[in-house]
């Protein structure tokens, strides 16, 4: 590996791509933009007769601000600061923000005070299963909206063609949809095998244990987990591993 270790990114093509990839080059690295994640809005917005409201993202975020919502009486909850901020930014009082940055995290949070109430979750339709269940499991009557879907970009897979050539030296997936949608834009450019086989020798960092157990899954040896589920706590450490393992 070069002083300037090759870095593939999946984020959306938004802010947070042209972020993460200032990120990696404060950092040392070149980064590779490939984004494995396209917003299809739904238009629908969240219940407004509920105790709480949940949003999981910063693309939610501005979808409801953008549509006008109005969150009445609800206590507003943020799974993590990006999604907080995004809140704000709008014009919302975001009440509650759990220590740690997840599904089970926000459950941990809200779990001792949620028994009888109505919460609303707004997000994508490929939110985990974990924040529901987990809610319901602690007397709540929980409703979920999907405010967009996300589809794979058809011009996605440069960075599995790298990897497959062994031309990559680490990846950082931000959700377990990221690394199913980088397979299948493998497959898509005939390259599934190699690019697992090439994956083999990249350092591959994601956020969150749902994850780290979906590439297990689909056959990514994972070798970071930030304890922040942040971009740049997986940035930092993915380089910091990658680095490590090439002295």
């Amino acid at each position: 590996m070069s002083d300037t270790p090759t870095v593939a990114v999946f984020r959306p093509d938004d802010d947070r791509l042209a972020d993460a990839v200032d990120l990696l080059e404060e950092l040392g690295a070149t980064p590779v933009a490939d984004p494995m994640l396209e917003v299809d809005p739904t238009d629908a917005t969240p219940r407004t007769d509920a105790d709480y409201v949940i949003l999981t993202s910063k693309t939610g975020a501005e979808l409801v601000s953008a549509a006008g919502w109005e969150p009445g009486d609800a206590t507003v909850c943020a799974i993590g600061p990006a999604t907080a901020d995004a809140l704000s930014d709008a014009g919302y009082t975001v009440d509650i923000v759990p220590e740690e940055y997840t599904s089970s995290g926000l459950v941990a949070t809200l779990e001792g005070d949620v028994d009888g109430a109505r919460i609303e979750v707004a997000r994508s339709d490929h939110g985990s299963p974990v924040l529901l269940e987990g809610l319901e499991d602690a007397g709540a009557y929980v409703h979920e909206t999907t405010l967009y879907r996300l589809v794979r970009p058809a011009e996605s897979g440069g960075s599995a063609e790298l990897a497959a050539e062994g031309g990559l030296d680490a990846a950082c997936f931000t959700s377990s949809l990221t690394a199913e949608h980088f397979l299948e834009a493998a497959a898509a450019r005939g390259v599934r095998e190699e690019t697992l086989a090439g994956l083999t020798d990249v350092t591959v960092g994601v956020i969150g244990e749902p994850t780290a157990e979906t590439a297990d899954t689909l056959g990514i040896d994972v070798d970071v987990v930030p304890e922040e589920a942040t971009f740049d706590a997986l940035a930092r450490e993915t380089l910091e591993t990658a680095r490590a393992t090439r002295e």
